[in-house]
């Protein structure tokens, strides 16, 4: 009885370890290549004929059209507000501030695209040298890709030794969950860059009324700071990968789990710093278990 009841123990952890090995190789097969092409955003973010069409540099058509119908609303509603100053004696600004301002934001509003993609190459080029000196002092690329395959050096996901009840097996999984979190982040912080594309002509607009001008702070706090997340995770990167990590050695595995979640908190970090929003990835699991219970 005794056998019989070690062998079953041993066919149910077999199998447990089986599906957690497929698992985290179908993950490490399919889904960290794309890391690289999610994070790291290059100006031809822009070049994609969704963005080209909505947010065009044509006059006649796209986005602009709406900014720069609204930029004439906001120039009937100064000259409304300036011709009842002079019975409420309301103090407003002067005719040639306006103007001045309808003129520079005008400028801005129109050559959105052109603004937006310069952000995006000099945000690109501060990562891009951070992961060149990398590359340079330590004879690899700087990357999630090659961030993945030193972690499989490190804890090796063999179907014949993997066991999921083991240290390392923790670590595995605490791994490969983390980074599988990054993915939907990292979505997520993709899809919010090209809506704050979009909006960035009506974010000029609003600069050129004072009660406004709030939005355009806002909108430059959150875009910039989802772009500087680029670079900060660069330097993450760049710090991971000149730890010296050895298979045998537990500290070094657990400074590796370290520099996971220290990458699953970066934008936490830089919204602590510069403001913005966050793209932080949770699941209430409290939450979840009321409303089941409801």
């Amino acid at each position: 009885m005794d056998t019989y009841q070690t062998n079953i123990t041993q066919t149910i952890i077999d199998t447990i370890n089986s599906i957690f090995h497929n698992l985290f190789s179908s993950i490490d097969n399919h889904l960290y290549f794309i890391l690289d092409k999610l994070f790291f955003i290059k100006p031809d973010i822009l070049k994609e004929s969704f963005l080209e069409n909505l947010l065009g540099n044509s006059l006649s058509k796209s986005l602009l059209v709406i900014a720069n119908s609204l930029l004439i609303g906001f120039s009937l509603y100064y000259c409304f507000k300036l011709l009842f100053s002079h019975f409420s004696y309301l103090e407003i600004e002067k005719p040639y501030q306006f103007i001045f301002k309808l003129i520079i934001f005008g400028i801005c509003i129109n050559n959105s695209y052109f603004i937006c993609e310069k952000i995006i190459s000099l945000n690109d080029l501060i990562s891009s040298s951070i992961c060149e000196i990398g590359k340079n002092i330590f004879g690899t690329d700087i990357s999630f890709s090659n961030l993945l395959i030193e972690l499989n050096s490190i804890i090796p996901v063999e179907e014949s030794s993997f066991n999921i009840f083991s240290v390392d097996g923790f670590m595995k999984s605490f791994i490969s969950f983390g980074l599988f979190n990054l993915i939907f982040s990292y979505s997520l912080r993709y899809i919010l860059l090209k809506v704050f594309i979009l909006i960035t002509p009506f974010s000029f607009l609003t600069l050129i009324n004072h009660s406004t001008s709030w939005f355009f702070k806002s909108w430059f706090r959150s875009f910039l700071g989802l772009l500087l997340m680029q670079s900060f995770v660069s330097l993450i990167l760049l710090i991971i990968f000149s730890l010296e990590f050895d298979s045998q050695d537990l500290f070094s595995k657990f400074l590796y789990i370290g520099g996971i979640y220290t990458l699953s908190k970066a934008n936490s970090y830089v919204k602590e710093l510069i403001g913005g929003i966050t793209t932080d990835i949770s699941v209430n699991f409290s939450g979840i278990a009321n409303r089941i219970k409801s």
